[in-house]
């Protein structure tokens, strides 16, 4: 059986498993943290999560697990049937993770960790999260699916990352970054009214109230 590593509060963690469970795909959860430690790094050269065990096999980076699953699960595709439909879902899928994800990241250690960032870190994310933001608005669809009328794993991405880049803006800069795009909120409500999605955002919270606790009492 594939065996999913990482922790329910990381959002790319939160991908795949989400495309596990609406592929229907049988696996196992093995928790672990990021970590450089020598014997992790032979599973993920990077130290990160998460990564997926095959039959000792082990695959790192969503992204690359996702494309692993859809070639080798066919069952049920999370990628449309033409083409160029199906380089469009990756498109939104980099644009969201590259321009808008990885770019609000940087603002996680004050919004999420305790810590703060820098003037010149909030002035420069501002800039350039406007810019990804734009980009994704002008890709993303939610006819009602982030990609047209189908689920794929554009909405695994958006279903994860959406959230925390709102939360992460509005904790720093008193306003969130996506207040302005109508159509986020009822497409995330619409999302979680699915057993999966579901299930990965109660996981998600549980898993968080655990690590903040944990955090409060090292203080």
């Amino acid at each position: 059986m594939l065996k999913l590593g990482g922790f329910a509060v990381s959002n790319y963690y939160n991908k795949v498993k989400l495309a596990l469970l609406e592929k229907g795909i049988p696996f196992e959860e093995a928790f672990c943290m990021t970590s450089q430690d020598e014997a992790y790094l032979k599973i993920s050269p990077m130290g990160k999560v998460p990564y997926l065990d095959i039959d000792g096999q082990c695959l790192c980076e969503s992204q690359v697990i996702c494309e692993y699953l859809e070639d080798h699960y066919r069952e049920k595709p999370l990628y449309p049937s033409d083409a160029l439909e199906r380089a469009r879902v990756r498109e939104l899928i980099t644009m969201l993770e590259l321009h808008v994800e990885l770019v609000a990241r940087r603002l996680y250690m004050q919004s999420f960790f305790g810590g703060t960032v820098s003037e010149e870190v909030k002035a420069q994310v501002v800039k350039d999260l406007a810019k990804g933001v734009r980009a994704f608005k002008q890709l993303a669809k939610f006819s009602p699916f982030a990609a047209g009328a189908s689920l794929s794993y554009a909405d695994c991405a958006a279903g994860v990352h959406l959230p925390l880049v709102s939360l992460a803006t509005k904790v720093v800069y008193g306003r969130d970054a996506l207040e302005d795009y109508a159509p986020v909120k009822p497409y995330l409500k619409m999302l979680n009214e699915r057993p999966a999605f579901r299930k990965v955002n109660d996981e998600r919270k549980v898993a968080t109230e655990t690590m903040m606790a944990a955090r409060a009492n090292k203080a």
